[in-house]
């Protein structure tokens, strides 16, 4: 998703947001992300171009922020909406200095936080569930001797 081009005498340079030391210029949903931003986020508007055009001008307004300080995989929309991103290089885009521009890979949609209360602590969180399944696990083996 980007804004229209701009085409000057000589100067042209790829649209991009700054996120983190991330110039994101594209956004990709994957088929498991929209399909958690049906059941997770909104119903209506589920289209690929609706989620990015909402993504995009959230970055554009810097409403998306990174979850953790220190982790680069977890974002917010506007301290309440979570979501799962990676980032790659994009082949196609470079600023002006030539640099590249990176593509925001949207993994999955984690939902939000006024809504699923688990969300306030990641970390707790799975770390909760981990310990569930091996506990699950554990149960089941005893069972089968």
């Amino acid at each position: 998703m980007k804004d229209k081009k701009m085409d000057r005498y000589s100067t042209y340079e790829s649209f991009y947001v700054q996120l983190a030391d991330k110039k994101v210029a594209d956004i990709i949903v994957t088929n498991h992300a929209k399909a958690r931003w049906l059941d997770r986020v909104e119903s209506e508007k589920t289209g690929t171009d609706d989620i990015c055009a909402f993504l995009w001008e959230h970055l554009k307004n810097g409403t998306v922020k990174s979850y953790y300080r220190n982790e680069q995989d977890v974002y917010t929309v506007e301290d309440d909406l979570v979501f799962v991103a990676e980032f790659s290089q994009s082949d196609k885009h470079r600023d002006l200095v030539g640099n590249p521009l990176h593509k925001m890979i949207v993994v999955t949609f984690l939902g939000r936080m006024s809504e699923t209360m688990e969300l306030r602590d990641l970390r707790t969180y799975y770390s909760w569930l981990r310990h569930s399944r091996r506990m699950t696990l554990i149960k089941n083996s005893r069972k089968r001797r």
